[in-house]
């Protein structure tokens, strides 16, 4: 990047992104958040190809092209193949968004529930998944002066969450963030989001509602976070030219008291 084109927000118009898992309810989001923004979008799914090729339909409402590919990031072949195929369909890559992730609900005191197979899928998604795609688009990223935003989890700061296996692979994505951002500057920006309980998804909807107004109780505004403060920042980190390295819990303001 130019000395005098340093300091300017990136305009989104005519980029292209990768979102992973944007056949959920946040990567979906994400992803037609990025579209609003002018970002063409591939939209990566593991089952839900229906949900995904409806996220992909809104994005093309919207005026940029969206594009539907099968990502199974516990796969250790399809992240590079993945990045290969985006480029090849759109000709180039400016954003990568980290948004695909496993978890099962094990209580942190149900050790030998938590077995080394589920472990491993859990990182092998959340972490290795994550690591092979940046790496897999690294060089083309550096070309486009682009961004990484990894979705991360407060799982990953404070020792809540799914599962041991899972709050620990938001503490790994969380550090990755901070190395990939040693690693690919000053070319790339690498950041992170790590978002509470997301009140208008349907995960937090299949939650008991005790379990709700707990979260409510202990957040600092009363209430839960919504999908559009997370895909604000999102945006936002995908615009910036003086942030990287760096990890903002989304959460209502959450601390341990």
């Amino acid at each position: 990047m130019l000395a005098s084109q340093r300091g300017v927000l990136m305009e989104l118009a005519g980029r292209v992104a990768l979102v992973t898992g944007a056949s959920g309810d946040l990567g979906g989001a994400i992803a037609r958040a990025l579209a609003a923004a002018g970002a063409a979008v591939a939209v990566t799914y593991v089952g839900e190809r229906e949900r995904a090729e409806k996220t992909a339909a809104d994005i093309a409402a919207l005026g940029p092209a969206g594009w539907v590919v099968r990502l199974d990031q516990a796969d250790r072949d399809l992240p590079a193949q993945v990045v290969a195929a985006t480029v090849e369909r759109f000709g180039r890559l400016d954003l990568l968004v980290n948004n695909a992730a496993w978890n099962i609900g094990i209580p942190f005191t149900d050790l030998d529930a938590l077995t080394p197979e589920v472990w491993d899928r859990i990182y092998h998604t959340n972490v290795r998944g994550p690591f092979l795609l940046a790496r897999a688009a690294a060089s083309v990223l550096r070309e486009e002066g682009g961004r990484i935003v990894n979705i991360a989890s407060i799982g990953g700061i404070y020792p809540v969450g799914s599962s041991i296996a899972y709050a620990t692979s938001k503490a790994a994505l969380i550090h990755l963030t901070r190395c990939l951002a040693v690693a690919l500057a000053p070319d790339v920006l690498v950041n992170a989001v790590a978002p509470g309980l997301i009140e208008d998804t349907r995960m937090a909807q299949r939650l008991p509602a005790a379990v709700v107004d707990a979260a409510h109780r202990i957040a600092l505004l009363e209430r839960s976070p919504t999908i559009p403060d997370l895909t604000d920042q999102v945006v936002a980190f995908c615009r910036t030219d003086s942030i990287t390295g760096q990890v903002l819990p989304i959460d209502a303001g959450l601390f341990p008291r």
